[in-house]
């Protein structure tokens, strides 16, 4: 007993870390809505700037340095320093980031705090680097800030500090309760999350109000993992920024909403980790668990939270949910595929060595982006495994050809089917939950699968996971052959296989499949009531996701002969998402773009060798996720608002096809709903709906309410009976969720007659 009492305690350094992001996470979700995966991220610059100053005085920028101090830095200014700085990251990552994309949807709130994950990431790779600092930055090790002191309760020896670091977590998680619930600017915070109109009218910004939030948040997070680091590990680049799964796991067991629960469960929820760990070394516990049982915590703790407290952890937005990024339905022309495939080939065999072995994992990688264009731009379901998936059948295949003797193809099709049965297991928080707690779900699962799979020895060796050379018929497709790194034969394999799947989902996403994917993600229950099975959709999308990231991941063992856990980390898995949503996520040129950019792929290859500019590749990947996210973002942003409001424009074609609606005009004496055309479409969904739409005089105000209402119903049914049995998807190149206008015109309308009343 005295034992677990010690490994108990001893995990409240872990804990207090968890407890404080995870309050920073709930906080900032009640102040805007947003769900920051970069909270971890922002602690660990403040690690890095604290460890740089108390070796030798160096204050680190994004772009520069200088000496702060002639020596070391003392202690506690460098403390106060380093969390600091991650105040100022978390103001301007509000300003520059989150607060353009207040009315953005889901999906871009989610890819622009992904993306400043890994720019904070690859900053600190970059700028704590030997030129920099002056110093060998692998010398750099956080030093203790907190009393070393121990003590002797029950038989189990106690740390001070992780006493300290626990009353200091519960003392900020106490603070941001209190100012959030009796203050009247924390009052005001909450509510500008619901009404920014009417919290200006009140006189407050929330602007500066959110800041407030995003700077406190910040800073405590940064104190806290910066007292914690000498307990919890040394400096690393990777490391801290993943300590906001757990975070996020305790944050959904507080529904997002208590500060005070989250503080309890992260607490909890790190001596349990450490009491596993102490499990692990006992006889009785099996050999296989012993790695990574920590990491796959907070996963079950997910799953658990969200299944249970799914439907009452709240949807927030402050300003509404804007339009999904527009979905171009492919066409399959024969000519230009046949020129593409030609051209392919032709390039493939006029290149050689490491630009061929480039171009054949541009393929790779564009099948595995093609999965995130289906999973995520087709059907609107976050996912953020997209690797683990790759990595899955990867492992898998090599148990299949070394161990098991399955001959090529069929090692390939079955490590896809292993890949999609993870997939589907993956893919069950879905029929529950979506957005970005669904992407919250996939991420704690890929660390749960990296830690406990690909990085267990018992399963995956550390001398890497062989696998055996592919052949047809007794005709070898190795890809080395001897000094040649990449044969012409494999590459043709390669290209094959892509080409054929390519070719597969692009008549997926013409046809009636297509369809009830972007019913689903348009709107779940008006595409339910158009007859669509949603359940068994989501799942069906995330079987053919993860079997097309499975065939990518085995194609990635045969290109490299043996696999390591590096290649499917699931920073890698950020990277191509990144990519993927640079190159447009609802489109299967976007994947082919993704591929040439992902990870060894033409363009890594081009930064390395022509421009010297490898180790800058995350940066990119990074700034592009974010500029598209921010700057160009699929469903519109600022800067096309700006030119489309300075630029000549024809008048706009009124919206015609089953499922548009036209708003009418809104004015001081009269409102007038535009027509709703359900045609046929809402007939077979077997929904009543008037094929127009009509709002009486501005005397009667409960009728315009009304109108306006069966309006925005009628409309949304037509719609997602239209994507469902074929509406505009057949007679289009492209599909967009129409009805969002007429339901979201409902209320306003409904509230301006009530003014007028």
């Amino acid at each position: 007993m005295s034992d677990i009492l010690q490994f108990a305690v001893l995990g409240f350094s872990t804990g207090a870390v968890y407890a404080v992001l995870g309050s920073s996470l709930v906080s900032i979700y009640v102040a805007t809505g947003i769900i920051n995966f970069a909270q971890g991220s922002l602690a660990l610059w403040g690690v890095w700037q604290t460890a740089a100053l108390q070796a030798n005085g160096t204050l680190v920028l994004p772009i520069g340095s200088f000496k702060l101090t002639d020596g070391p830095t003392d202690t506690v200014p460098a403390l106060l320093i380093g969390a600091a700085s991650c105040l100022v990251w978390a103001v301007l990552a509000h300003f520059l980031v989150f607060r353009p994309l207040r009315r953005a949807p889901v999906l871009g709130q989610v890819v622009a705090s992904v993306g400043m994950m890994l720019l904070l990431q690859a900053l600190v790779t970059l700028r704590f680097d030997a030129d920099t600092l002056g110093l060998d930055p692998t010398v750099l090790i956080p030093m203790p800030i907190l009393p070393s002191d121990t003590f002797t309760l029950a038989g189990a020896t106690i740390a001070v500090s992780n006493l300290i670091l626990a009353g200091i977590a519960i003392a900020i998680a106490a603070g941001m309760w209190a100012y959030l619930r009796f203050t009247k600017m924390g009052t005001a915070t909450r509510a500008g999350a619901e009404d920014e109109r009417a919290l200006r009218l009140l006189g407050y910004s929330p602007d500066r109000l959110a800041a407030l939030v995003w700077g406190a948040t910040g800073f405590v997070s940064g104190l806290i993992v910066v007292l914690a680091a000498p307990a919890i590990g040394g400096l690393d680049p990777t490391s801290y920024m993943f300590y906001v799964v757990p975070a996020l796991s305790v944050a959904l067991v507080g529904r997002l909403t208590s500060v005070g629960t989250v503080c309890a469960a992260g607490l909890a929820l790190g001596a349990l980790q450490q009491i596993l760990l102490f499990g692990t070394t006992k006889d009785w516990w099996p050999s296989w668990a012993q790695a990574g049982v920590g990491d796959a915590i907070p996963f079950v703790i997910v799953v658990v939270a969200l299944f249970a407290l799914g439907r009452s952890i709240p949807e927030r937005g402050s300003a509404g949910v804007g339009r999904l990024p527009r979905v171009s339905v492919p066409r399959l022309r024969p000519l230009p595929v046949a020129g593409a495939v030609a051209v392919a080939g032709l390039v493939i065999a006029l290149t050689s060595g490491t630009w061929r072995f480039s171009l054949v994992m541009s393929a790779i990688f564009t099948l595995i982006a093609v999965s995130v264009v289906l999973l995520t731009g087709y059907l609107g379901q976050i996912s953020l495994a997209t690797m683990a998936f790759a990595g899955a059948a990867g492992f898998a295949l090599s148990k299949l050809t070394t161990n098991a003797g399955v001959p090529f193809p069929f090692s390939l099709f079955l490590a896809a089917v292993v890949s999609t049965l993870l997939g589907v297991i993956v893919g069950v928080p879905a029929l529950r939950i979506r957005g970005a707690q669904l992407a919250v779900a996939t991420v704690a699962a890929a660390l749960a699968i990296e830690a406990f799979v690909f990085n267990n020895p018992s399963l995956t060796p550390y001398s890497g996971a062989l696998i055996k050379d592919p052949s047809l018929f007794g005709y070898s497709l190795a890809v080395r052959e001897g000094t040649n790194i990449i044969t012409l034969r494999f590459s043709y394999l390669v290209l094959a296989v892509v080409v054929l799947l390519l070719i597969a989902v692009a008549r997926l996403f013409g046809g009636a499949t297509g369809r009830a994917f972007l019913a689903v993600r348009s709107n779940e229950r008006a595409a339910s009531s158009a007859g669509v099975d949603v359940a068994a959709t989501k799942l069906l999308g995330f079987a053919i996701a993860s079997f097309l990231a499975g065939i990518g991941g085995g194609l990635i063992g045969y290109s490299s002969g043996q696999l390591s856990a590096a290649s499917f980390t699931v920073l890698v898995g950020l990277t191509v998402l990144a990519m993927t949503y640079v190159g447009g996520i609802t489109t299967i040129t976007g994947a082919v773009i993704a591929g040439l950019a992902g990870p060894l792929g033409v363009l890594y290859l081009f930064l390395n060798q022509s421009l010297d500019l490898s180790k800058y590749y995350t940066l990119i990947a990074a700034l592009g996720m974010l500029l598209r996210a921010v700057v160009f973002p699929p469903d519109g942003g600022p800067v096309q608002e700006w030119l489309a409001a300075r630029l000549p424009r024809r008048t706009p074609a009124l919206a015609t096809g089953a499922g548009s609606v036209t708003a009418g005009s809104v004015t001081a004496g009269s409102v007038t709903a535009g027509s709703v055309t359900a045609g046929t479409a809402a007939t077979s969904a077997g929904t009543a709906a008037a094929s127009t739409a009509t709002a009486p005089s501005a005397g009667t105000t409960d009728g315009v309410a009304a109108s306006a209402a069966s309006a925005a119903s009628a409309a949304s049914a037509a719609s997602a009976a239209s994507a469902a049995s074929g509406g505009p998807a057949d007679s289009e190149s492209s599909a967009d969720s129409d009805s969002v206008t007429a339901a979201d015109a409902a209320p306003s309308i409904a509230a301006r007659s009530a003014d007028a009343r």
